[in-house]
C-alpha cells in the first residue's frame, strides 16, 4: 500500500495509536484527524519522516471532515466515547459523527472504509452507548455499503481503561474492595489491542472483507469476577471482591456521574455502563447473519495471560523488583 493515504479519525486514542503504527508499518501514508493535533505529536515517530500527518478535525463540523478527506484512498473511523462529557455526547460522536464521516467519504468517492463499533451495538438497547453504536453502524452501511464494520469486545493493552483502572484501585488502598456489578457474572472475551489494529489493516487490504461485519474477541471467555481474580494474582494484591446488585450499582452510577462533573476527573462508573454490564460481551451475542470473526481476517487471537503481566508490573508492591512475579 506504499503511497496510499488512509485518514484515521480518532487516531490519538488508545486503539488509534496502534492502528496508526500498523498502517504505517504496512506502507500507508496516514493522516490522523484529531481535535487537538498539538497533543498528538507522539504519533509522528511511529512512521518514517513525513509518513504520518496530523490535522485538526471536529466530526460535528462537516467542513473540517471534508478538508481531512482530500486525496484519501481509505478511511478508518475510531471516534467514540466511553462516557458523556460536555459536548462529547454519545449521539454527537458515535451517531451523527459517524454519519458525517461516512456521508462525506461517499461524496469523495472513497470505498475503503473501516468503522469501529462494539459488541452489543443494538438499536433496542437500554444503554445509550449501545444504541448510538448501532446508529453509527446503520449510517455507515447506508452511506458506504462497501464499509467493513468491526465490533470488538473489551480491548486490553498497556494503556487500556479496563485492567489499569481496577489495578490502580487495588493498589490505592488495602481496604478498597473491587466492586463486582451484578455479582461479577457478566462474560467478556477480551481482545488484544494489537490484534484489533491488525484487523483494521487487514480489512482495508482484503476484498472479501468489504461490506461485512466482524466481531473481535480473544481466545477465551471470562466472567468479570475471573478477570479481577487474574488481575489480583498478577499484581500480587489481596483485595475483597464485593458483589453489588444492579439496583445498588445504578445509585453508584449516579454518584459517579456527579463525580465526573469535577474538572479533570473521569466518572468511575455511570448508569449507562451499569446497563451495559447486564448483557454478556462475547462474540456472537449480537446475533446477525454472516458475522465474521478475527481468524477470518487472518489474525491470531492473543491471550490475556500472555500480555497482562507485561503492564501490570507497575501495580505490584515493589514493581519489577517484586519477589514473586507472574
Amino acid at each position: 500500500m506504499t503511497g496510499k493515504l488512509a485518514v484515521v479519525f480518532g487516531g490519538s486514542g488508545f486503539v488509534g495509536r496502534h492502528v496508526v503504527r500498523e498502517l504505517a508499518k504496512r506502507g500507508w501514508r496516514v493522516r490522523v484527524a484529531v481535535r487537538r493535533p498539538h497533543l498528538a505529536n507522539f504519533l509522528r515517530p511511529l512512521g518514517a519522516v513525513g509518513q504520518i500527518q496530523l490535522t485538526q478535525v471536529n466530526i460535528r463540523y462537516k467542513s473540517s471532515i471534508s478538508e481531512a478527506l482530500k486525496g484519501a484512498d481509505a478511511v478508518v473511523n475510531l471516534a467514540g466515547v466511553l462516557f458523556q462529557n460536555g459536548r462529547q455526547r454519545f449521539d454527537a460522536v458515535q451517531g451523527v459523527g459517524a454519519a458525517n464521516i461516512a456521508t462525506l467519504a461517499r461524496e469523495a468517492g472513497i470505498k475503503r472504509f473501516v468503522h469501529i463499533s462494539a459488541i452489543g451495538a443494538d438499536s433496542r438497547s437500554d444503554s445509550v452507548y449501545a444504541r448510538t453504536k448501532a446508529q453509527g453502524e446503520e449510517a455507515v452501511r447506508t452511506a458506504v455499503p462497501s464499509a467493513t464494520i468491526l465490533r470488538p469486545s473489551v480491548i486490553f493493552g498497556s494503556q487500556d481503561q479496563f485492567f489499569n483502572r481496577f489495578a490502580a484501585m487495588a493498589a490505592s488502598s488495602p481496604i478498597t474492595p473491587i466492586p463486582l456489578i451484578g455479582g461479577g457474572k457478566t462474560r467478556f472475551q477480551p481482545v488484544y489491542v494489537d490484534d484489533v489494529a491488525d484487523a483494521v489493516a487487514e480489512s482495508l487490504m482484503r476484498p472479501e472483507a468489504s461490506g461485512r461485519v466482524f466481531e473481535l474477541g480473544g481466545p477465551s471467555v471470562y466472567t468479570f469476577r475471573e478477570l479481577m481474580v487474574l488481575m489480583l494474582q498478577i499484581t500480587g494484591r489481596k483485595r475483597v471482591l464485593a458483589p453489588i446488585p444492579f439496583a445498588l450499582a445504578h445509585l453508584i452510577g449516579i454518584a459517579g456521574e456527579l463525580f465526573g462533573l469535577l474538572p479533570f476527573f473521569d466518572p468511575p462508573i455511570t448508569r449507562d455502563q451499569v446497563k451495559l454490564l447486564k448483557r454478556d460481551n462475547v462474540v456472537g451475542v449480537s446475533g446477525g447473519d454472516g458475522v465474521g470473526v478475527l481468524a477470518e481476517l487472518g489474525v491470531g487471537a492473543t491471550s490475556v495471560e500472555s500480555v497482562l503481566p507485561s503492564y501490570m508490573v507497575r501495580y505490584r508492591k515493589y514493581g519489577q523488583f517484586a519477589e514473586h512475579t507472574a
